[in-house]
């Protein structure tokens, strides 16, 4: 009986931890420290991660064209010089079709 209770618990205690994990999915764990400039030119959109339940670093998360991701401190002037540059191609496109 002792075994089975125990061989239980060691099941579930493995679950939880897969199921943990599973939850960082969307989530930067860490920063890219620069970025070279032919990777910033293909930069299309970019959403903020707040911290929050499931996310432990706040941060900006850049996709390029190909669907590639990379994250960066909110707090680099270097991000917030992409961000604002991304605002802008955003902009004159917008005016574009309008």
């Amino acid at each position: 009986m002792r075994f089975s209770a125990l061989s239980f618990l060691l099941v579930a205690v493995c679950i939880y931890f897969v199921l943990a994990q599973g939850s960082y999915e969307d989530c930067c764990l860490r920063y890219a420290k620069s970025v070279p400039k032919r990777m910033r030119h293909m930069v299309v959109t970019y959403r903020e991660q707040k911290t929050d339940g499931e996310c432990n670093i706040p941060a900006i998360v850049f996709t390029l064209r190909r669907g590639r991701v990379f994250c960066a401190d909110p707090k680099q002037d270097w991000a917030q010089d992409l961000i604002r540059r991304v605002n802008r191609k955003f902009q004159n496109r917008s005016k574009r079709r309008g």
